[in-house]
């Protein structure tokens, strides 16, 4: 027993000094759980505190989210030039600033809310590009990718941990909205502090990338295009299943609640050991498996949503577990193949457009989802299967595919 424990506690260490060190799991945890107090409420901060209408307020985040998605380009060549800790704690550092202008903002004024939005929209998709690049210096192989997962699921955790405190002081009013969003700061502050402490940097192998002068690595075009589609599978949670629920089907919103609890239970319980688990795959093989679980997952939704006896919310419940199984797959594998495909001279430009993919997707797919609801179940989930087996047959495995190149070796002062 001493001996099992023992072997647990030292895979746990290794597990962290993969992941960048104890202060940066610290770092990493503590800005999480400042996004989870501020994010989710950020619409309802600019309607209740501000005085803005949902309009206003919904075009101000979206186009936070845009520019943000436009600075990634930015991120990826200053990521290419050796920063690493620099560019994490830089992206908790725009938030700060994000989170100062929110609490400056006077009432009934939609530019600051705007200008907000945006220091917070950039840090948000800064934020993973860099993440991801700091973990690939500091570790390679499967080793990596247990890191990446492990990231995920402390983040995951952090997050709810965060929107479960905010939705228990919602009861305060705007008052208790500002609280947050002054926390949210100061623990955005924080995260950075620690991240800066790290002091990593890399020296990216020199001479030619593989893959073009350009710096993309071999069928990586196919991949971003294949990631957009799959990335939808984060908002069905979110958007799509209690959407359904609730119009279609007309459950509790309990319903929805408990999906998406479970959701995040089993991404902080099972991501890292099915990362582990799947390990013994080649990592495209893995992301198409998730693509193919995902497409199962939706086709289940469409029988469960159909008009017929024995259907409704339980079974979507059910078939939802299928649904985040292929998440876990798709998070385990995805980014840790572009760490794997990327030749280190352009590390961070590959992370910057994998993020940028994803970014896209998750910023039009609750367009899409509300656009082919109404159409009935058969355009909703048929479609979202469809496309997603199309994206899991174009990241297949093919012979001519190439092994990992060499990870950029680290420097730390």
């Amino acid at each position: 027993m001493e001996t099992t424990t023992t072997t647990i506690r030292a895979r746990a260490l290794a597990l962290v000094r993969a992941s960048g060190g104890p202060r940066y799991a610290v770092a990493l945890a503590v800005d999480a759980l400042g996004t989870g107090l501020l994010r989710p409420f950020l619409l309802l901060y600019g309607v209740t505190v501000l005085g803005l209408s949902a309009p206003a307020t919904g075009a101000a985040m979206t186009g936070g989210i845009v520019a943000g998605l436009a600075c990634m380009p930015a991120v990826g060549r200053w990521l290419d030039r050796g920063a690493r800790s620099t560019v994490v704690a830089a992206a908790m550092l725009v938030r700060v600033l994000g989170v100062a202008v929110l609490l400056a903002t006077p009432a009934g004024c939609v530019w600051p809310f705007a200008a907000a939005a945006l220091f917070l929209g950039i840090g948000n998709q800064a934020w993973p590009a860099a993440h991801a690049a700091l973990v690939a210096t500091v570790t390679h192989g499967r080793d990596r990718d247990a890191a990446l997962a492990a990231g995920r699921a402390l983040r995951n955790a952090a997050l709810g941990v965060g929107a479960l405190l905010a939705t228990a002081c919602l009861a305060g009013g705007t008052t208790a909205l500002r609280a947050l969003a002054a926390v949210t700061g100061l623990a955005y502050l924080t995260a950075a502090a620690l991240a800066g402490s790290v002091r990593l940097r890399a020296r990216p192998a020199a001479g030619p990338a593989a893959g073009g002068d350009d710096g993309r690595p071999p069928r990586m075009g196919a991949l971003l295009a294949a990631n957009v589609v799959y990335v939808f599978c984060l908002n069905v949670p979110e958007v799509a299943l209690p959407l359904v629920l609730v119009t279609q089907l007309h459950a509790s919103p309990v319903w929805s609640a408990a999906v998406f609890v479970a959701n995040t239970v089993l991404v902080v319980t099972l991501q890292v050991p099915v990362t582990v688990l799947m390990s013994r795959f080649p990592r495209r093989t893995t992301l198409a498996l998730a693509g193919g679980l995902l497409a199962a997952s939706y086709l289940g939704f469409l029988a469960a949503t159909s008009p017929g006896p024995g259907r409704g919310a339980p079974a979507v419940a059910a078939v939802s577990v299928v649904c985040t199984l292929g998440e876990i797959v798709y998070a385990g594998s995805a980014t840790a193949l572009v760490t794997a495909l990327a030749p280190a001279r352009v590390l961070g430009r590959a992370v910057a457009r994998f993020e940028l993919s994803s970014g896209f997707g998750l910023a039009v797919s609750p367009a899409v989802i509300t656009t082919l609801a109404p159409y009935g179940p058969a355009a909703l989930w048929g479609t979202l299967a469809a496309t997603t087996l199309v994206s899991a047959a174009a990241v297949a495995p093919r012979p001519s595919d190439a092994a990992d190149p060499p990870a950029a070796t680290p420097e730390v002062p």
